[in-house]
């Protein structure tokens, strides 16, 4: 599986962004997919996660609210939404995928598959 992210930048505080995974590399069904970050100097934060095939996302408290993820089963991309967004959410986004039982996972240990990483930049 191969995961290319995109949409990001730099923006003002209280902006909206939304960044892209799309996937490629046979079939997903069996794939959860997630968002992680990863600020300079910190671990790498889980944000989301989400089935490939059904059901809703689980987010992270420290976007729950502000940040949406969805799915387009047919594109085979994944989307972050991320609305009002604030000086510490600076980070690289990363888009992770995980083959197997459908459990959520929240530990960067558990995906099996990484993007490149997409640049987000809050700052006034």
């Amino acid at each position: 599986v191969t995961l290319v992210e995109s949409g990001g930048g730099r923006v003002l505080p209280g902006a909206s962004l939304r960044l892209s995974c799309a996937a490629s590399g046979g079939s997903l069904s069996d794939y959860v997919m997630a968002w992680f970050r990863q600020a300079p100097g910190k671990a790498r934060e889980f944000l989301s996660v989400i089935k490939w095939n059904r059901g809703s996302p689980y987010y992270a408290d420290s976007v729950k609210g502000r940040f949406t993820m969805s799915r387009d089963n047919v594109q085979n991309t994944v989307y972050l939404q991320m609305n009002s967004l604030k000086l510490e959410d600076t980070a690289v986004y990363y888009c992770a995928a995980r083959y197997g039982d459908g459990t959520f996972y929240t530990a960067r240990a558990m995906y099996d598959y990484w993007g490149q990483g997409t640049q987000v930049t809050v700052s006034s």
